[in-house]
């Protein structure tokens, strides 16, 4: 490199912030990040994990986010083409022979895929799925309703989407408690750490599992996300299994986590704010719709996505180089006092809330559908079974590291005891199976319209 190359260097790079959101101190001390980097470096330069760049500011974030032909998703793992890492930073080990499905692929690869499977995940198709979702949820509640104490994360949000993402797929719903550590452990644990490890070892062992029913469905066909991507050809030929579980990883990494996340910290929220629980409640009709976008703004569950200059540019008032990384933060876009007025506070009445919870552009979330679904469904029974509940502070354990989940560990609460209104939840997943398995509920919903009937 020439001094003039350095001298550039550090004049491209002359907005520079210590930026290391896996510590707890972001956590802690978000907003006060978000402001200082809003006000002083919307885009800014840390030396954190071997250099990037950060975007915190909306204006900044959305065109960078809709500069595709600059930026890059690809996770190049086989160095067959120009290197490239991914949507991480730092790449986790555990990434380090999967991709991260269509997230880390650029186009017209990526297309491919969100073509094959929006037939799965369209609002029509979803909304096929509300009577499971009411089921499930039903019977998550009356599992602990007579007790009058719930820990939401372990007894209903983990649960939840989870059984919903596996029916979705054709995965049998009993097998939830393979798949639920290792996905929600991999985000909420600090990369480079010796828990890193055997997490990575808890995804070797989903992987299996999760290779286990892309072989029985090959041989055996039946309906869902799995069949979808084992028979998605593209230019004639099928990926390899390892590109297929890849993808199949991203589905239930989306469909367990984030929503999961978006319910754990809006039931705090609320039992934090009881009028204002008590007025979504009364006001459900007309409040529901826009308190769910301003839980999702303010709660940003996933919390970003890295990217890879792919072609030297100049975008937001700043020069960026070929190879560069780049995070994009969805969280702190969505605390932008110049688009969210009073960012730091919760309206649920929010007008014209334009959040980047779902992403910004091409790669935009294509499971939002299900988590908007799920979380209206959770939070609604939750509100008419147990209107009163209060969570306890002393046994709340958010994540440690936000990094790549705004989410929380264990969110135990209290309420006056109610009477159960049906079977238990083992029984009720059986049940959940039957009707599955017998209505082909998992079809595309180019072959089935209907929703799901659920007998007494």
């Amino acid at each position: 490199m020439s001094t003039e190359d350095v001298v550039n260097d550090d004049e491209r790079k002359s907005n520079r912030y210590h930026f290391d959101r896996h510590t707890p101190e972001y956590r802690r001390k978000f907003e006060e990040i978000t402001e200082e980097m809003q006000g002083r470096c919307p885009v800014a330069w840390s030396d954190t994990y071997g250099g990037h760049w950060v975007a915190s500011g909306h204006r900044e974030v959305f065109d960078l986010a809709r500069s595709a032909e600059y930026l890059s998703n690809d996770n190049d793992l086989k160095g067959e083409r120009r290197g490239y890492k991914g949507i991480s930073i730092p790449t986790p080990e555990r990434m380090s022979t999967v991709r991260g499905g269509f997230l880390e692929m650029d186009p017209p690869e990526q297309r491919y895929w969100r073509q094959a499977l929006n037939p799965y995940l369209s609002p029509a198709a979803v909304s096929r799925w509300i009577p499971v979702i009411d089921e499930v949820t039903r019977a998550c509640l009356d599992e602990r309703i007579e007790s009058g104490r719930i820990d939401f994360v372990d007894d209903l949000a983990n649960i939840v989407p989870a059984v919903l993402t596996l029916a979705m797929m054709g995965i049998p719903v009993k097998d939830w408690t393979v798949y639920n550590e290792p996905v929600h452990a991999a985000v909420y644990t600090r990369p480079n750490t010796p828990e890193a490890v055997r997490v990575a070892q808890l995804h070797q062992e989903m992987g299996r599992h999760l290779y286990g029913q892309m072989a029985e469905i090959r041989a055996n066909p039946r309906p869902g996300l799995v069949n979808a991507v084992v028979t998605t050809e593209i230019n004639g030929q099928i990926a390899d299994d390892m590109e297929l579980l890849g993808i199949l990883s991203l589905i239930i990494g989306g469909g367990f986590d984030t929503t999961t996340a978006l319910t754990a910290r809006s039931l705090e929220w609320l039992s934090d704010n009881p009028a204002e629980r008590e007025h979504l409640s009364r006001e459900r009709d007309t409040l529901l719709n826009p308190a769910t976008e301003e839980f999702l703004r303010f709660f940003t569950p996933a919390v970003g996505d890295g990217r890879t200059i792919s072609a030297d540019c100049e975008i937001a008032g700043t020069r960026f180089k070929e190879g560069e990384r780049l995070w994009l933060s969805w969280a702190m876009a969505n605390r932008d006092p110049s688009v969210f007025p009073d960012p730091n506070k919760v309206d649920l009445a929010r007008k014209g809330n334009r959040h980047a919870s779902f992403g910004l552009g091409i790669h935009r979330c294509i499971g939002s559908n299900v988590a908007r679904t799920v979380f209206k469904r959770m939070v609604v029974q939750v509100l008419d079974r147990m209107p009163d509940y209060k969570c306890d502070p002393e046994g709340t354990v958010h994540y440690d590291t936000v990094g790549v989940i705004n989410g929380m560990r264990h969110l135990p609460a209290t309420f006056t005891p109610g009477p159960r209104l049906g079977a238990g939840l083992e029984e009720t997943l059986e049940k959940v199976q039957q009707i599955c398995d017998e209505q082909r509920l998992a079809e595309p919903v180019t072959v089935r319209k209907a929703q799901a009937k659920i007998s007494g």
